[in-house]
């Protein structure tokens, strides 16, 4: 598949920014005598980024005025990350780094380091409220990291956006006991400064934070983590909430849809027309809101204590165009057990929406991941056959399922 112009033309353009930025570095990404090798996985980035993202933009964009505090406090990795923050303000200030914290959509919300360092930083915004992620920033040592789940390190003109050419990041996803990736641990200077040690002392650190995370960090302090796709089942601190189909239907259409429901609607997503007296609706809301505590307010239903809910988390995804997390949360349909009109059609739009992503993305192993949940869509595993080269020994799994699915 040849690169569209754009890409090629930016291709040139980073290749003779890279060329002239390391040609005496002995870094990552040069090949003997200094002529640059451009990453796979950094022109894979660009390709996605340059949709949404201006090369010729001076900062990362704002999540809610800079005001992050709050969810900085509310944070699985506050207690840890607190617990070590003299070591990385010592670690920041005496090698000259900047160190940041993110949440697990790419927003930072604690950061570090010696005074100068700290301003330099912060006229890119890359301070607490900062948006990293690749929808906002593009090519980026945390926007990788959080989109593989692996360490990642970006060096100067690797960087998709202009006014961090003079940077070099390190970073590493930390990790909850579920598996879910909960920030980002991330170490940054000017590239004059890189160390050949900077990435073994993040994988180093995460490995610290993650050894102190206690059971909150499945769900957040006193939070409720709630997961529909594929399964069903609450969560909070470790302990599996009692709950009956019913209230995980009311629990999830509150978690989905943030602003509440009238009674008289979520009746009717809940029964449809059947006909259900008004004590037994009443009487599923309350032992939901005793469950969780409070948790529900009253007259208008709506959350109000803290819900992760893996559908949430994976529509939000697929708002940022981030079809990596979107699968990986993607565990099948929304309560497949249920018949509630409005769990219904949210299955439905779920469906249609991971299905649409997958099909509009040009990496192959998007559809080869959503078909070993869909054995029958010949259209995903045509797809899948479409963009493996000829070589790839990965046809063979498509072109079975293709097969199967044609045959039944």
């Amino acid at each position: 598949m040849s690169q569209r112009p754009d890409l090629r033309q930016r291709r040139a353009v980073l290749e003779h920014e890279w060329s002239r930025w390391v040609p005496r570095l002995s870094v990552p990404g040069t090949r003997p005598g200094g002529s640059a090798t451009l990453r796979h996985e950094v022109t894979e980035s660009w390709a996605r980024s340059l949709g949404s993202v201006d090369p010729a933009r001076d900062s990362a964009p704002v999540t809610d005025g800079g005001r992050v505090q709050q969810r900085w406090t509310s944070s699985p990795l506050y207690r840890p990350v607190s617990a070590l923050a003299g070591e990385l303000h010592s670690i920041a200030e005496d090698a000259g780094f900047v160190t940041a914290v993110t949440d697990e959509s790419g927003t930072i919300l604690w950061t570090c380091g010696g005074p100068t360092m700290r301003r330099r930083a912060e006229r890119v915004n890359f301070a607490p409220g900062g948006r990293w992620d690749e929808q906002a920033m593009g090519t980026n040592a945390l926007s990788l990291a959080l989109r593989t789940g692996r360490p990642s390190s970006v060096f100067s003109a690797e960087h998709l956006v202009s006014a961090l050419h003079g940077w070099v990041c390190y970073c590493a996803p930390v990790h909850g006991p579920d598996g879910r990736v909960l920030g980002v641990l991330d170490l940054s200077t000017t590239w004059d400064r890189s160390h050949p040690l900077a990435m073994s002392t993040v994988r180093t650190l995460v490995s610290t934070i993650e050894a102190r995370l206690g059971p909150e960090a499945v769900s957040g302090p006193g939070q409720v983590r709630l997961t529909c796709l594929g399964d069903e089942r609450a969560v909070r601190e470790g302990r599996r909430l009692a709950l009956r189909p019913r209230q995980l239907e009311i629990l999830t259409l509150l978690a989905l849809e943030p602003e509440g429901f009238s009674p008289e609607r979520l009746r009717a997503a809940l029964y449809g027309d059947r006909p259900v007296t008004a004590s037994t609706f009443k009487a599923e809301i309350s032992h939901l809101r005793r469950a969780l505590g409070g948790g529900i307010s009253p007259r208008r239903y709506a959350l109000t204590t803290p819900v992760s809910c893996d559908a949430a988390d994976a529509l939000r995804a697929l708002g940022q165009g981030d079809t990596d997390t979107a699968l990986r949360l993607y565990g099948g349909p929304l309560l497949p057990r249920s018949e509630a009109p409005g769990i219904e059609e949210w299955r439905t739009r779920l469906d249609v929406a991971v299905r649409e992503a997958v099909l509009a993305s040009t990496r192959p192993e998007h559809a080869l991941r959503y078909g070993e949940r869909a054995p029958y869509d010949a259209q995903i595993h045509e797809h899948a056959l479409r963009l493996l080269g000829p070589d790839d020994t990965r046809r063979a799994i498509a072109a079975g399922r293709l097969t199967t699915a044609l045959r039944d």
